[in-house]
């Protein structure tokens, strides 16, 4: 989806908006939300870095808990051995980039639930060596990770600031590949690999850039996720549920747009949040309920829902698109 991309005074001004606000909300908020900001930008970041392979690729890939945890224990690795935070989190993200380069070479060769299965399986084996390889990660019982020096609201401004960032970041590398001829290649493999490939397209090379660009920005996440909570465990960020939540994000704003997993993530975030609070023994059920009303109701997600209902709109009102 290539509409809405060009630049227009109405979208600047939509960009300046959202920025200053996100600037305004570190200065007003307690810690409290200001926490809730932090996950909404992370969930931002997950989102847009699935949709390079799931959404303009169209490969369903279950194995974000895999790079986010890998991220994680690899930045709070680092960090426990006195390496700089920046530079545990640009190692966490070489490493993610390099596990995705190995694991796309093998899975990439599979294609639809056969791929989805085996994304799923790989979070469950980097779990089981997290949980069993003590001397490098904990183990079950988990990793300390060094706490970054300073006050409560100071850290958490901090944090807050660091994942907006990568998503700003994440953001443009999206807008880039939506306009570039990478993305028109992962948009040809979506429609028809085999086509794609016979018109002298390189498929599996952009598979695995695809992959590898995918691994880079789900292992950062996971690092400043890490270096935030200052623990890890396995459980934690090898979660299977993560990997669920993700595409369900991408889906409900509009899979390969640009804007669909931003908006998607920023709204499941608040349908969580909100359950969370208000049905908190029932949770989870709620939210299996949310996750099949949008693979039922919104396949398509909200932003091309929304747009083909305008187009049809506009359509109908127009006299030279009317039948007879």
């Amino acid at each position: 989806m290539m509409e809405g991309l060009s630049i227009t005074p109405v979208r600047v001004g939509a960009a300046i908006a959202v920025l200053a606000t996100v600037g305004i909300f570190a200065f007003s908020a307690n810690n409290y939300l200001l926490q809730a900001g932090t996950m909404l930008a992370m969930a931002v970041v997950l989102a847009m870095g699935w949709n390079i392979v799931g959404g303009f690729m169209g490969y369903p890939s279950f194995g974000t808990a895999a790079f986010f945890g890998l991220g994680a224990y690899a930045g709070g690795i680092l960090q426990t051995l006195d390496v700089p935070l920046a530079l545990a989190w640009i190692a966490a993200g070489i490493a993610g980039g390099a596990f995705a380069a190995i694991l796309g070479s093998i899975l990439l060769g599979l294609r639809g639930h056969y791929f989805a299965i085996g994304t799923i399986a790989v979070v469950e084996v980097m779990r089981e060596v997290a949980g069993n390889w003590e001397s490098l990660t904990g183990g079950a019982i988990g990793m300390n990770v060094p706490i970054v020096a300073g006050s409560p609201s100071g850290v958490g401004m901090f944090f807050y600031f660091a994942m907006w960032g990568l998503a700003l970041v994440t953001f443009v590398m999206t807008l880039i590949i939506a306009t570039s001829k990478f993305g028109f290649g992962l948009r040809c493999i979506r429609q028809n690999e085999n086509a794609a490939s016979m018109v002298g397209i390189n498929v599996f090379q952009l598979k695995v850039s695809a992959f590898v660009i995918s691994g880079v920005i789900v292992a950062v996440a996971g690092a400043v996720y890490g270096s935030m909570v200052a623990y890890l465990e396995p459980k934690d960020v090898f979660n299977v549920l993560l990997s669920i939540e993700v595409p369900v994000m991408v889906m409900l704003g509009g899979a390969g747009t640009v804007l669909g997993p931003v908006v998607g993530a920023a709204i499941y975030v608040m349908l969580k949040e909100l359950v969370w609070v208000n049905f908190i023994n029932f949770h989870s059920a709620i939210l299996g309920i949310i996750i099949i009303a949008v693979i039922y109701f919104l396949p398509r997600g909200i932003l091309r829902q929304f747009s083909s209902r305008i187009w049809a709109s506009t359509a109908s009102r127009a006299p030279g698109l009317r039948k007879g």
